[in-house]
C-alpha cells in the first residue's frame, strides 16, 4: 500500500515517480492500493487504484493539497486490503496517520524521501522553523523500517542530520529513447525566433521560489550586461511565471510541456541552467543530460550525484551568481565544449534506465516481507 499526498492532481516529480513505481509493481504482479488526495480535474492519467482522502489546498501554495488524515472508511478499506507493506511517500498528516496505522496493525512501514522540505522554508520567510522540521523528519523516518533515498549525496545529508534508520538507495531513471539529441528541431527553434547559431539557455521545472529562480534571472542579466549573446527558454508553469515574465521580457515561455513536445524543447536548447538546491535527485537534470545538453547546476544534493564536473557540466555554490555566470559564459563562447560535454552527458544518462531504478525497491520489499514472515 502506498500513502502519498502527491499522485495525480499535480504533475510534479514526486507524482510521476510514484506512478512509475506503481506501474512497475503491477507489471510484476504486485497488487497496489494508493491512498492519496485527488482533484476534480486530475493533472495526469494515474496508474493503479486510488482511495481518495479528504484534503484542502495548501496555504500559500494552493496548487498542492494538504491531506487531512485517514477517515475510518478509508482505514476499513486498508484493513480489507491486508497490505504486506505500507510505503509512506510524504511525511505529512496523511503519512503520520499511515505510520500509526502500520504500527497498530504490526505492518512493516517504509518511507521514501522525495523533497527537501526543510530547505523550502528559507524561500518563504520561515527559515526559523528549519530545526523543528528537521527534528520531526528525523523522528518520523526513524520509526520506519527503511528509508529510500534517490541519490548518494542525499544519503550523506540525512546521515549528517542524524537519521538513524536504515537508508537505502532508490535512484531514478530516464527514458533515453524519448529524451535524446535526435529530437533537436531547427523548425521548432525558428518558430520561437531562435537563430541557427544562437545559444539557447533553458530552465525546465516548476516556476516556484524554491527553484532559486532569482539566481537564474540574475545569471542571465549578468550575461546580457557583459554583452554575451544568448536567448532564454523557460519550460514549465507555476505561481512565479508572471514575475519571471516581467524580469525576463525577452525570454520564451512555453508553459508546461510533456512527452514529445518536452523532449523537443530540451534537445532544441544548448545549455541547461538549473540553480535549484532543493532537489533530492534532479529528474529534469537527467532529462537534459539524456537530451545531449551540458548542465550548469547548483552544487547540492541530486545534481552533485549526476553532474561530472568538467566532463558533463559544471556545479556552482547555491546562489553564487558569479560562478553560475562564469560557467554559462564559457559554454556560450565555446560550441565545441558544448558538443563534447553534451555527448558525455548523454553517455552518462544511458546507465540510468527506469526499470533499473525500480528493480531494487521491489527487492527491498521482498526482503522485508520475508523477514516479517
Amino acid at each position: 500500500m502506498l500513502a502519498t499526498s502527491s499522485y495525480n492532481y499535480i504533475r510534479d516529480g514526486v507524482a510521476l515517480t510514484l506512478n512509475r513505481l506503481v506501474e512497475y509493481l503491477e507489471r510484476h504482479d504486485v497488487e497496489v492500493l494508493v491512498i492519496a488526495p485527488v482533484a476534480k480535474v486530475p493533472a495526469l492519467a494515474h496508474v493503479g487504484n486510488i482511495v481518495p482522502v479528504p484534503s484542502i489546498p495548501l496555504p500559500r501554495r494552493p496548487e498542492y493539497r494538504l491531506a487531512l488524515g485517514l477517515p475510518r472508511s478509508v482505514q476499513k478499506q486498508m484493513i480489507e486490503f491486508k497490505p504486506d507493506i505500507i510505503h509512506v511517500a510524504v511525511p505529512d498528516l496523511l503519512g503520520y496517520r499511515a505510520l500509526k496505522f502500520a504500527q497498530k496493525w504490526n505492518i512493516p512501514v517504509v518511507a521514501s524521501y522525495h523533497t527537501r522540505y526543510e530547505t523550502y522554508l528559507q524561500h518563504y520567510g520561515v527559515g526559523g522553523l528549519r530545526k523543528p522540521l528537521a527534528k520531526y523528519l528525523r523522528s518520523f523516518y526513524d520509526k520506519c523500517r527503511e528509508l529510500y533515498v534517490a541519490s548518494a549525496s542525499m544519503i550523506e545529508e540525512l546521515e549528517a542530520d542524524g537519521v538513524q534508520t536504515k537508508i537505502r538507495l532508490w535512484t531514478r531513471g530516464v527514458d533515453s529513447q524519448l529524451f535524446n539529441p535526435g529530437k533537436r528541431s531547427e523548425p521548432w527553434r525558428h518558430q520561437f525566433g531562435f537563430g541557427p547559431e544562437e545559444p539557447v539557455i533553458t530552465f525546465v521545472g516548476r516556476l516556484v521560489r524554491e527553484k532559486r529562480l532569482g539566481t537564474f534571472v540574475d545569471t542571465l542579466r549578468r550575461l546580457q550586461e557583459s554583452g554575451v549573446a544568448h536567448r532564454a527558454l523557460i519550460v514549465g508553469d507555476g505561481p512565479e511565471r508572471e514575475t519571471l515574465k516581467k524580469q525576463l521580457p525577452d525570454a520564451v515561455f512555453t508553459g508546461m510541456l510533456e512527452g514529445e513536445e518536452l523532449a523537443r524543447a530540451y534537445a532544441s536548447a544548448d545549455i541547461f541552467l538549473f540553480p535549484s538546491d532543493t532537489e533530492s535527485f534532479g529528474s529534469v537534470t537527467l532529462e537534459a543530460m539524456a537530451s545531449g545538453l551540458p548542465t550548469v547546476c547548483a552544487d547540492a544534493t541530486g545534481s552533485r550525484s549526476l553532474v561530472d564536473v568538467g566532463s558533463t557540466g559544471f556545479l556552482a555554490e547555491p546562489g553564487d551568481v558569479e560562478a553560475f555566470t562564469g560557467h554559462v559564459r564559457m559554454l556560450v563562447a565555446d560550441a565545441e565544449l558544448r558538443r563534447r560535454m553534451g555527448n558525455a552527458a548523454r553517455e552518462r544518462s544511458l546507465s540510468l534506465s527506469w526499470d533499473d531504478a525500480m528493480s531494487p525497491i521491489l527487492g527491498y520489499y521482498k526482503q522485508l516481507v520475508a523477514i516479517s514472515d
